[in-house]
């Protein structure tokens, strides 16, 4: 096995006029090493759609990650799924990427746009096989994967776009393609990629999308550890372990809050250099400590970088201004969100005084609360995360 990762990041758009999309993504971890991504699209669209979709991709990625065969997991799909009483059929096209140790991509597909694969920013042809399972016929591929690899699944809404409006018959993969392989060397993460080619979508639908859209993609990567350290530790005696184990982590540091700060500052035996400059008047400015890659603020910066993160795993609308943002907290989610693979987290428990003033609207609990809710959403993202407490 070698060092790559999967970097996933999908987005999806509803057909103007629903409430529900009739696409679902499901991933599925099979052990510690292989990863199972299944992109479904609902026959029709609406709740039928999205009852379809939900229910191929939960099934096939379940079964798949057990170890089941493709065979099995179409079988399963064909007795289960319920018939649509308008077209007489039960089904939902799907496709699937499964990365195994971080060298072999096997892609199975049935009735979606074929995947896109992105090599040194141009597009390669694989080849694929064909299976036939009942009456369904279903392409097989299984190829090496490298390093910056981008996989590009998507459903039908995606091509569709833009049909007797910017295009006469859609827009066509070569198109897709082209679009796509200008943003291969901006390193974008897979989520922001997805999201760049969904608002495309929009913008050829004319705001009022004529069908589902969706689209998942996977990156390959080399796996990015990062740390992160807020809060002294509840005895004072346990600062210099603290600080010796968050250092010794490989990876960029990343040290929150004006007493850790002062520690870090400490135990390195470097000065703290604040900094006075608001460059966002609701985020505290950033300071230096050298041998530190990022210091901030913390309860305030971290309160903001959680809701950068829900904005993320939703819809990702703030990425536009993420990108260039030099505040600490967009400087910490892009450091958490595009470059991190396995990331650290060290939480100090000591009171800090300060925070239990009623008059303020943050407290202790509410600093631990933050802290939880950022690692799972930094899981929910694929992130391999584990958070210490001292």
């Amino acid at each position: 096995m070698n060092n790559l990762c999967t970097d996933i990041g999908y987005s999806s758009i509803n057909k103007s006029g629903e409430e529900l999309c009739g696409d679902h993504i499901d991933i599925a971890e099979q052990g510690e090493t292989s990863t199972v991504v299944v992109l479904a699209d609902g026959l029709g669209s609406g709740v039928k759609a999205s009852i379809l979709s939900t229910l191929t991709s939960k099934i096939i990625s379940t079964m798949l990650a057990a170890g089941l065969g493709i065979e099995d997991c179409v079988s399963t799909i064909a007795s289960t799924l319920p018939i649509c009483s308008m077209h007489k059929v039960a089904y939902s096209t799907f496709t699937i990427i499964h990365i195994v140790n971080g060298e072999e991509a096997e892609i199975i597909q049935y009735d979606n746009p074929n995947v896109i694969l992105l090599r040194d920013g141009k597009s390669v042809d694989y080849p694929t096989n064909t299976l036939h399972i009942g009456e369904k016929e279903i392409l097989r591929t299984k190829i090496p994967i490298y390093e910056n690899d981008l996989l590009i699944a998507m459903s039908d809404g995606v091509p569709h776009a833009g049909i007797g409006l910017s295009y006469n018959f859609g827009w066509q993969r070569s198109d897709i393609i082209d679009f796509l392989a200008t943003f291969f060397y901006a390193d974008f993460p897979a989520k922001t990629l997805s999201t760049v080619l969904l608002d495309e979508c929009v913008k050829l639908y004319e705001g009022k999308p004529g069908d589902d859209a969706t689209v998942c993609v996977v990156k390959i990567k080399k796996r990015v550890p990062m740390n992160l350290i807020i809060g002294p530790p509840s005895s004072p005696d346990d600062c210099d372990k603290m600080m010796s184990l968050f250092f010794s982590k490989e990876g960029k540091h990343i040290v929150c809050g004006g007493t850790t700060s002062t520690i870090a500052a400490g135990y390195l035996r470097k000065p703290l250099i604040p900094r006075l400059d608001y460059i966002d008047p609701d985020i505290p400015p950033t300071a230096e400590i050298e041998g530190v890659d990022l210091v901030t603020e913390g309860v305030i910066t971290i309160n903001k970088v959680l809701s950068y993160a829900k904005d993320y795993l939703r819809d990702n609308e703030g990425y536009r201004d993420r990108i260039y943002k030099r505040d600490g907290a967009s400087q910490i989610a892009r450091l958490l969100f595009e470059e991190a693979t396995d990331i650290n987290l060290f939480v100090g428990t000591a009171v800090n005084p300060a925070q239990q003033n009623p008059a303020l609207p943050i407290n202790f609990s509410i600093k631990m609360r933050l802290m939880e809710e950022l690692a799972d959403c930094l899981k929910k993202m694929g992130k391999k995360v584990k958070l210490s407490y001292f």
